[in-house]
């Protein structure tokens, strides 16, 4: 089939949606709700984007297995070329969407990648593992994942909780495949998602006691059994009066198993527990921290420029302390793009010729735009302060019987009451209203823990090698030993001596 375009992925998803729950309405076909189908129509805008020109060129490549063109989101990468191509394909469909939509195709297909990458890592599925990869690939599918467990009592393992099911496990082998049961959260995108990807993910290291729970395996998202509960829509308003929030809601669920069979092929790792615990020392976590770092610099590159227009449309941008804040975002979207460049630039080849980027300054970006991104959503409200609050209650104003009171009232310095009130929707979507806080909580959390991240991947698994030799100079000046319990171990035939400073 090769490269899907956005017709043929919004047939298949109005003939073979999987089950989704609004509220008490079950929805029976996304692409034509009110509140889903803004984001459906957005997703296959992206599936169009990568057929047109100038973006076909590198949004593209034969596939290795039929010829026919595939998405670059699939390209294993051997060279620095390739890894370019990677992220100007990536951040095509970032600035398509603002960077607002973190769950686009192109986030399960990274993380794909480094699976097939790392295939041998999931013996004795490591076929499953490159098939699936190449199904995806062939037929272009959008998928989402489901990683963590509800929120149930934390200091009990799954199977001491009221019911040991509540968290996803495996009920049972068949001849055709398991059974499982349980939940699993958060399913960014699932209601508009062709099939599903869940492993297993916790702070707490999985043992032979949760074997049951220690998962990964690939379904439809129409399977029997298996349903998406969604959260509050903030979709489907008016376009005009929530400019972001109307269009780029990508939604999030809860996904429930209600005895769903996973398939013997569609399974990758099965009541092992060291797998699941060390699934991040796999090529994932390279190629899905490139994919995410790029989209948030998209996302912190409009930001900026959102608050830069705006500020100049109120006059305020000649502040100094305006400047200033506005100048931070930047700052932000600097840092970002250095360490996407630094991880292509350190990037080194696998024993099997692969390019694998370098995570250590994507996870840093990770480990600080959980930060960043609050402090962003801050500035936009101390710059634009009160003007996010009274605006009219819609659009709709501007064709009623105080249209002229709202020209008059709303207007700016050179600026028309209804280019100002627009223009200011779009920040109170960011800022202030539901939409932007739930993008808030994404930044944070989509990770993970962020101080257990911090701390895990900042320090306890960080590669103080190159920071100790230099500290080791400072030791051998003061004539003190490297000691071994700080992490410092003396090089073989060490002889401390003291060093004259230069």
């Amino acid at each position: 089939m090769g490269a899907r375009t956005g017709k043929e992925y919004l047939e298949r998803l109005a003939k073979e949606g999987p089950e989704v729950w609004l509220g008490e309405e079950r929805v029976r076909d996304v692409t034509a709700h009110p509140a889903l189908r803004e984001a459906a129509f957005q997703i296959a805008r992206l599936y169009d984007l990568q057929h047109q020109e100038p973006y076909r060129g590198y949004m593209l490549f034969p596939s290795p297995t039929t010829g026919d063109p595939v998405g670059t989101q699939f390209l294993l990468p051997r060279s620095p070329e390739d890894l370019e191509r990677r992220r100007r394909m990536h951040k095509t469909w970032a600035d398509a969407t603002y960077g607002l939509m973190g769950r686009t195709t192109d986030f399960l297909s990274a993380q794909l990648t480094g699976w097939y990458i790392s295939a041998d890592y999931f013996a004795p599925y490591s076929e499953n593992v490159k098939r699936y990869f190449e199904y995806i690939r062939e037929n272009d599918l959008f998928l989402t994942h489901a990683l963590a467990d509800p929120a149930f009592d934390r200091t009990r393992p799954p199977s001491q909780q009221a019911d040991p099911f509540l968290v996803l496990g495996a009920v049972r082998e068949t001849e055709r495949g398991i059974v499982v049961r349980g939940a699993k959260m958060i399913a960014t995108a699932g209601p508009y998602a062709d099939e599903i990807l869940v492993w297993s993910f916790s702070h707490s290291q999985y043992t032979e006691e949760t074997a049951p729970y220690a998962l990964a395996f690939a379904i439809p998202t129409n399977s029997p059994g298996l349903k998406f509960i969604c959260r509050e829509p903030y979709g489907g308003g008016d376009r005009f009066d929530h400019p972001l929030a109307s269009r780029y809601d990508e939604m999030d669920a809860v996904a429930i198993f209600d005895d769903v069979l996973v398939p013997w092929d569609r399974i990758f790792i099965y009541r092992d527990p060291d797998k699941v615990n060390n699934i991040y020392k796999t090529a994932m976590a390279a190629f899905s921290a490139h994919q995410t770092a790029v989209r948030l610099l998209s996302k912190l590159e409009f930001a900026a420029a959102l608050a830069r227009y705006g500020a100049k449309m109120l006059k305020v941008d000649q502040f100094l302390h305006v400047q200033d804040m506005i100048g931070e975002i930047t700052t932000y979207a600097e840092l970002t793009r250095a360490g996407i460049l630094a991880a292509e630039a350190g990037a080194k080849h696998d024993a099997q010729g692969y390019l694998i980027p370098d995570k250590k300054p994507l996870v840093a970006v990770r480990n600080a735009a959980n930060r960043w991104y609050p402090r962003v959503r801050e500035i936009l409200q101390l710059v634009f302060a009160g003007h996010l609050i009274y605006l009219p209650a819609s659009d709709r104003a501007f064709a009623s019987p105080i249209r002229e009171y709202v020209e008059k009232y709303y207007q700016g310095a050179g600026v028309s009451a209804k280019e100002r009130t627009r223009l200011l929707r779009a920040v109170a979507d960011l800022a202030v209203h539901s939409f932007g806080g739930r993008h808030e909580l994404y930044e944070r959390f989509y990770a993970g823990d962020p101080i257990r991240l911090r701390a895990a991947q900042q320090y306890l698994g960080y590669d103080w090698s190159e920071a100790n030799e230099i500290l080791r100079r400072l030791l051998e000046e003061l004539e003190l030993p490297a000691r071994e319990e700080f992490g410092l171990k003396p090089a073989e035939g060490d002889v401390l001596t003291h060093v004259t400073p230069s």
